[in-house]
């Protein structure tokens, strides 16, 4: 990173860089003599002496000389009477099939702000359309994110491709309500393209004039974006050349993360509507059902109407923020019916029963397996009058119901899903992937539970679901400990400060160089992260760090040895404290935390059951149960003695893989001291605070904090009480 920073601030921005231990240089000064120049201060040499406009000037204009290349893909047939072999083959492939695989092995929970991440409903399932991000810890506001893209119908026809690719990014982002609704979008569009090959530049002049002229149209922007266009590679055995793609990001405000609409089917959620935003014939061309087949086809679908389709847009916005829309989810790989099977994945209840015959289609095939863009819906309205008299077609087409089994009605033709088939049929691909990554045969293990660990939840019967007041006269101090690498202080300090606390940040450069001594510090907690990058093993490096430094070692050592203070570690901090034998010192033998049985990072949206224990911060949640992230490399819990012997406060709920994602001895989640002030544990209760914080909270409740605030609060009130 390079700044330019005024010269009386250096000595202030020098002390934070060696507290960070972030090595930092003086590399020159700003002349105003609009040249860039590099100097010897030795010899005087200019290596580089070059004027501003050399690097800032106009750019030549590039002539591209190119041809159209019209190509055949040929028609797609299809034979009606293989419509279950098809369906099976669709949900199979990539594009469609689950992304657990990829999902698993990627923090989605870091800086304690994430409100909407991939997974949802009681089985976590990787299948929301946007990402949203809160801005801060105490507002609604946040940022929506999501991406679309639509290579194969850009083969068939570039201009469509680009809208579609559009459509699909905005279908997904529609589900967060957004501050100016389709107005608060803006678009990054990224081309991977084959450049300088037949025809190929023709294609991409059309589709990059389709991204502007489709933008303009719905009123938003595409501020940024980048270009790959190379996409070919020469082999011994031949030429590979990839599709001509533009991927979409779309970026906007979000006016209330806790208003997000989930693709997963509600109880009493109310009836399923459709909405067709194409408006253009249903087309399988591009499609999964083409791909499975092994076609393309020459006609693909498109958006023919950009005012109708900003229309919809924003209505739906409306109707996400006056709470009348209960799940919703967009159409694109896979159709129709992947859309509304995936509605049902997320819950170990949902099912449906359809009639489809109002929409126009060629036959059931084009109408469950075409990608046009639409939308569906759950809702305890009458949206397709709502909507009517907006002017837009809206489609009522069944109910939800407790089943397990979709069925589908089509002008008399009757189907019938069995939704747990299918699902294991869809999940079946991230298992043939998984396997790949995950050792010891767990991933055939995550296959058999992934549908028999439903997140269930027994909340305390003291919790209010609002913070209590834990006014004082009396300041007592936390210290947030980190080290390099560290990334999760921020939300644990909020924590801390929610509950009370006066919250100071310590570095462990603080302490081994005694600007810290924790004198007068009653409650510390060690958090989570990748300090020193893990170089010498989880929190080895930063347990040395207070072995082999005499101040830090003796500020920790006076510190546990108080009895008025009390002590957290969490992740990287649990593995710290366990790796120091803090929690049992008086065993000869210490608990170790060891790799992950699956041999890799694990992030899961998990349970836990929280046992009678001596812990101080757990004291009054024994016996409820809670859902907490857990995202680590190695959380294993070893121990050498029996069970009796230590204090477990908490075990995850389910003792099979993935819920527990570690394999932890006596299914161990959390570990405290014998007289209970200090406590660690793998699992992050500081990133489920709230209920947006969690992967799945339950819909019937109004809390502002969840039942993980209490630990922070029962911490601040034992100290108070000293």
């Amino acid at each position: 990173m390079g700044l330019v920073i005024a010269e009386k601030h250096l000595d202030t921005l020098s002390k934070i860089a060696e507290r960070e231990r972030s090595p930092m240089y003086t590399v020159g000064d700003v002349t105003g003599n609009n040249r860039f120049t590099f100097e010897s201060k030795t010899k005087g040499d200019k290596p580089m002496d070059l004027a501003l406009e050399d690097m800032f000037g106009s750019s030549p204009k590039t002539i591209m000389n190119d041809v159209t290349v019209a190509r055949n893909y040929g028609n797609i047939d299809y034979n009606p009477e293989k419509f279950y072999n098809y369906l099976d083959q669709v949900l199979q492939l990539e594009a469609v099939a689950c992304k657990d695989w990829l999902t698993n092995k990627v923090d989605r929970c870091v800086g304690g702000k994430v409100a909407k991440q991939q997974c949802v409903g009681p089985l976590q399932i990787p299948l929301n359309n946007v990402g949203v991000m809160a801005l801060d810890y105490k507002g609604k506001e946040g940022i929506a994110t999501s991406i679309g893209h639509s290579p194969i119908s850009g083969l068939i026809n570039p201009v469509a491709g680009s809208r579609n690719s559009i459509t699909e990014a905005l279908t997904n982002i529609i589900w967060a309500p957004l501050k100016d609704g389709l107005y608060s979008v803006s678009l990054s569009a990224n081309w991977m393209w084959p450049c300088k090959n037949e025809g190929e530049d023709a294609r991409l002049y059309k589709a990059v004039k389709a991204i502007s002229e489709f933008s303009i149209d719905l009123g938003i922007n595409v501020p940024t974006g980048k270009d790959s266009l190379s996409m070919k590679q020469e082999y011994d055995h031949g030429k590979v050349t990839a599709p001509g793609t533009v991927i979409i990001s779309a970026g906007a405000a979000c006016s209330d993360i806790t208003k997000v609409v989930t693709p997963d089917l509600k109880k009493d959620g109310g009836d399923l509507f459709y909405i067709d935003l194409s408006q253009s014939a249903l087309s399988l061309g591009g499609s999964a059902l083409a791909q499975i087949v092994n076609k393309i086809g020459n006609e693909t679908s498109t958006i023919t109407n950009p005012g109708y389709f900003k229309k919809v847009f924003n209505t739906i916005q409306k109707l996400i923020l006056e709470n009348q829309i209960s799940a919703g989810h967009d159409i694109s790989s896979g159709g129709l019916i992947t859309t509304l099977l995936e509605m049902c994945f997320p819950t170990s209840w949902a099912g449906m029963e359809l009639d489809v015959s109002k929409i126009k289609a060629k036959d059931l095939i084009s109408l469950l397996f075409s990608e046009n863009s639409g939308i569906v819906l759950q809702s305890n309205n009458e949206l397709d009058k709502v909507l009517a008299a907006e002017g837009i077609n809206c489609v009522k087409i069944g109910t939800s119901t407790n089943s397990q089994t979709l069925s589908l009605n089509h002008l008399g033709e009757q189907h019938i899903f069995d939704v747990n088939k299918l699902r294991d049929v869809w999940y079946s691909t991230s298992v043939a992937l998984d396997e790949h990554q995950t050792s010891n045969g767990l991933s055939q293990e995550r296959f058999k539970n992934y549908k028999n660990q439903a997140l269930d939840y027994r909340f305390p019967k003291n919790f209010s679901g609002f913070p209590i007041n834990t006014s004082t006269n009396k300041k007592i101090k936390a210290a947030v400990i980190r080290e390099q690498g560290s990334n999760s202080e921020r939300e644990m300090a909020y924590a801390l400060h929610l509950a009370g606390f006066e919250v100071i940040d310590v570095h462990m450069t603080d302490l081994i160089s005694g600007r810290e001594t924790l004198e007068d510090i009653h409650f510390i907690a060690a958090v989570g992260g990748f300090s020193n990058s893990d170089v010498l093993g989880s929190a080895k490096g930063w347990a040395g760090s207070f072995l082999y430094n005499e101040k830090a070692k003796k500020s920790l050592d006076a510190f546990f040895a108080r009895k008025d203070t009390l002590s957290l570690g969490v992740c990287n901090g649990c593995q710290l404290f366990v790796s120091l034998g803090l929690l049992t010192p008086e065993h000869e033998e210490q608990p170790k935390m060891l790799h992950n049985a699956s041999g890799k990072f694990e992030c899961h949206f998990t349970a836990v059951d929280i046992k009678p224990s001596t812990s101080i911060m757990l004291n009054g949640l024994e016996g409820s149960r809670l859902g907490i992230w857990a995202a680590h490399g190695e959380g294993k819990f070893h121990f050498p003695k029996e069970e009796k012997v230590y204090q477990i406060p908490a075990t995850y709920h389910f003792d099979g893989y993935p819920a527990n994602p570690n394999g932890s001895d006596y299914n161990a989640a959390m570990l405290c001291s014998n007289d209970g002030r200090h406590l660690v544990m793998m699992p992050h209760l500081e990133r489920s605070t709230f209920p947006w914080n969690w992967g799945y909270y339950p819909e019937n409740r109004n809390d502002k904090t969840s039942p993980w605030l209490m630990a922070f609060e029962n911490a601040f009130q034992w100290l108070a009480d000293q």
